[in-house]
């Protein structure tokens, strides 16, 4: 492994995000999957920064109680925040298709929690990346949707396909962390352990 320091450890990815894992395995990390299963509520007070860390220290300690003593879990929470709310994932075509909508022409937040346990440590921490899309019409918006089925992803879209492509007309962040896992700061925080 890259960072010698995590080979006294099983790595563990709290998560069945296939992003997540294309992202980890990028940084040359050998782990397994264990998806938490946990119920992803948040108190409502809870703001834009707060409820992705909250969710994904939920997860990571749920892993990392039912895994063995030498673990580190890796889990993080994405959402999409726009006008002081959160736009969740849609359920269907419809929800999709009126989330693309409301984001068309205009600026969102998007932030992810992360959260990293040993049997010893613990860090909890978020990064926001600042997306501006284009106006979309509602031709590529359905077309998109059709194609990409983008039902679990927060706000309803993926940076890294078709509508990034053509509807996103700039980012103040990190690309990693709007595809859902802030790569740069993972390994940061990797190197701790």
């Amino acid at each position: 492994m890259v960072i010698d320091n995590l080979n006294k450890y099983q790595l563990i990815l709290a998560s069945k995000s296939p992003r997540r894992q294309h992202l980890l395995k990028e940084l040359g990390l050998d782990f397994k999957v264990q998806v938490s299963n946990v119920e992803e509520y948040y108190p409502p007070e809870f703001g834009m920064t707060a409820i992705p860390e909250y969710l994904a220290d939920l997860k990571a300690t749920k892993v990392r109680e039912e895994s063995p003593e030498n673990s580190l879990v890796i889990a993080a929470d994405t959402i999409v925040w726009k006008d002081e709310e959160v736009i969740g994932k849609p359920k269907d075509k419809k929800e999709a298709v009126a989330l693309l909508k409301q984001l068309s022409g205009s600026q969102h937040q998007v932030i992810t929690g992360v959260s990293i346990q040993s049997a010893s440590k613990k860090y909890s921490f978020h990064a926001v990346t600042e997306v501006w899309f284009d106006d979309l019409t509602e031709e590529e918006i359905e077309y998109y949707v059709d194609r990409f089925k983008p039902y679990d992803k927060a706000g309803g879209y993926g940076i890294q396909e078709w509508i990034g492509f053509v509807g996103i007309q700039k980012i103040e962040g990190s690309f990693y962390n709007v595809m859902g896992l802030p790569v740069h700061k993972v390994y940061q925080f990797l190197k701790r352990f």
